[in-house]
């Protein structure tokens, strides 16, 4: 009986099983590795996430206005409807009225001074 005892007690055992009083060394390793992945992983998705937003940002005020209003409202309601919408309108280039109009109003006042000087 006692050489059943001893046998049993001579057995390897693998190195990640931490004896007593022991460290165990893979639930740290894997609790650091853990952490590791998830900062990354909620990184990742927060560039994602905000990706309309640097598309937009070489655009126009309003437009990138726009979009971060809706990647907000995507983010705090979770429908990924918004921020596809988003996503959309930061790819698409609006035309640049203001110039256009600019023009036509200096065009407007030029003409509206001369009619007040011939009078």
């Amino acid at each position: 009986m006692v050489n059943a005892q001893s046998s049993a007690s001579n057995v390897r055992v693998p190195w990640f099983v931490a004896g007593p009083g022991q460290t165990d060394l893979l639930l740290i390793t894997m609790g650091i590795f853990l952490v590791i992945i998830i900062f990354t992983f909620g990184v990742l998705m927060l560039r994602l996430h905000h990706l309309p937003e640097h598309i937009a940002h070489t655009g126009q005020k309003v437009q990138y206005q726009l979009v971060a209003t809706l990647g907000l409202i995507a983010m705090f309601t979770h429908y990924n409807l918004f921020w596809i919408v988003g996503l959309l309108l930061a790819m698409v280039d609006f035309p640049d009225f203001t110039g256009l109009l600019g023009r036509i109003a200096s065009s407007v006042r030029r003409i509206s001074l001369r009619r007040g000087q011939e009078t």
